[in-house]
């Protein structure tokens, strides 16, 4: 299936388009070609930017020659989910409503990654505006696993997760209101970064929920990550090198209580075995509780799908069956949710972020599976785990939607592969305003665990 584990990382490819060994053209041919040949079949891409790519790649080269070093992204191969404005081209949100749609601007955000130097090979698919967890509900047809097509990549950004795993691009930027980076980054055995709330620019990018949307990156290693998000900070110094913390003595919390209830045999073997690993290495590792924990769902369904229900609310009037139908099926019931309701679960949110903050106060990080289940078949409603039938949409947001709510740092690392050969996550969530530290301890559980 997957190329994330034995592709040259963004660090690595740094180095060699600065002593020679490799073009920035040459990366983004064999990006293009790898498209072509595996798009066909996993639909990861909306929009390919060839020739523009091409053009982008022979600038960086040239720069480079000439003794311009933007840093280490420059004439790196990226992509962007089909959420994020880059001018010229179209921003559909996978939905039938924004054809026809071309960013007159960049997004902010962009416009940083391409004073770093990036190179943008495309736009890629996702589940239409973001609202689903699955990538399979898209005008442009579903998302489909590497290791089986019949499978679901995870969602909303599963595209960048596919085109990172197969080689179609070194990095892509998702955004996660729920866990939409993480759940397909867990999925697809790579690495996917939500930053603090708040922590990098929204604008730009086509809304789900206002008070829960975040941007980060989706890469191959901590280290990409590292690289990325310093540049969609505005920060490219190639002198702020990646250096993962020692764990010796490190106290890790372990938050069982709820979030461990429903998990997959496969996916609570490869957990347990990471922790083996952080243990080794000299980490403290203890169970925590998040008393209100539980509560999340509730409370993250009374924030979001108001929110969500107003920024679609002219465009259901007048549109409705432009929309998928289970996307709209969900904005539709937004629309009836309580507003005494979305007051009381502001209440709940700030009851949350309290508790983590304190449970943060006693160790350095959390840890626990990022999804409680590996990749189920596309269009399944529901899946076996824990013993009996669970709803799949619930189920791949239990253990992400928490910190979308209290707006901690949280970054998904791959966890392992179960013994059915499915690939799952490992979540590590740090303290809010130190997403720099978290990255830190997450290079470190990283290495841990090879």
């Amino acid at each position: 299936m997957s190329r994330s584990d034995t592709a040259p990382t963004i660090s690595e490819t740094a180095r060699q388009l600065r002593n020679g060994a490799a073009t920035s053209r040459s990366l983004t041919t064999a990006c293009l070609q790898r498209i072509t040949e595996l798009n066909p079949r996993l639909n990861a891409f909306i929009t390919v930017l060839a020739d523009r790519a091409l053009a982008d790649a022979s600038k960086a080269d040239a720069e480079l020659a000439s003794g311009t070093d933007r840093g280490p992204l420059q004439g790196i191969p990226l992509s962007l989910k089909d959420l994020i404005d880059l001018e010229g081209s179209p921003t559909t949100a996978a939905s039938r409503l924004r054809q026809g749609h071309v960013a007159r601007r960049d997004a902010p955000i962009v416009t940083r990654l391409k004073e770093a130097g990036a190179v943008f090979v495309g736009k890629c698919n996702l589940h239409e505006f973001a609202y689903g967890t699955t990538s399979e509900d898209s005008a442009y047809g579903p998302v489909r696993h590497p290791l089986d097509p019949s499978r679901s990549a995870g969602g909303s950004s599963g595209g960048s997760a596919v085109a990172i795993a197969t080689g179609m691009c070194f990095a892509s930027v998702g955004t996660d209101t729920g866990g939409s980076i993480r759940i397909p980054a867990a999925l697809c055995g790579i690495v996917g970064l939500k930053p603090g709330l708040g922590e990098l620019p929204l604008s730009g990018i086509v809304p789900l929920s206002g008070s829960l949307d975040h941007v980060g990156p989706m890469t191959r290693s901590v280290e990409d990550t590292w690289i990325v998000w310093n540049a969609m900070r505005g920060e490219t110094s190639v002198s702020r090198g990646f250096s993962p913390l020692s764990l010796d003595k490190v106290r890790i919390g372990v938050p069982r209580s709820y979030f461990f209830d429903v998990l997959e045999d496969g996916v609570r073997a490869c957990f347990e075995e990471r922790l083996k690993h952080l243990k080794a290495a000299g980490a403290d590792v203890q169970d925590v509780w998040i008393p209100h924990g539980k509560d999340a769902p509730a409370i993250y369904l009374h924030i979001q799908a108001p929110e969500a229900a107003s920024v679609h609310a002219r465009s259901l009037e007048q549109h409705p069956d432009a929309y998928s139908p289970n996307v709209r099926w969900r904005l539709e019931a937004g629309r009836y949710l309580l507003a005494e309701d979305h007051v009381r679960a502001q209440l709940g949110r700030r009851v949350l972020r309290h508790e983590v903050d304190e449970t943060l106060q006693t160790c350095r990080a959390l840890v626990l599976p990022t999804v409680p289940i590996t990749s189920p078949p596309i269009g399944a409603v529901e899946v076996t785990a824990g013993g009996r039938k669970q709803l799949v949409r619930g189920l791949m947001l239990k253990l992400t939607q928490l910190f979308n709510l209290t707006g901690h740092p949280v970054i998904s690392i791959p966890g392992g592969v179960t013994e059915s050969g499915w690939p799952c996550g490992f979540q590590v969530v740090g303290r809010r305003g130190e997403t720099e530290a978290l990255l830190r301890i997450a290079g470190a559980c990283e290495r841990a665990g090879r």
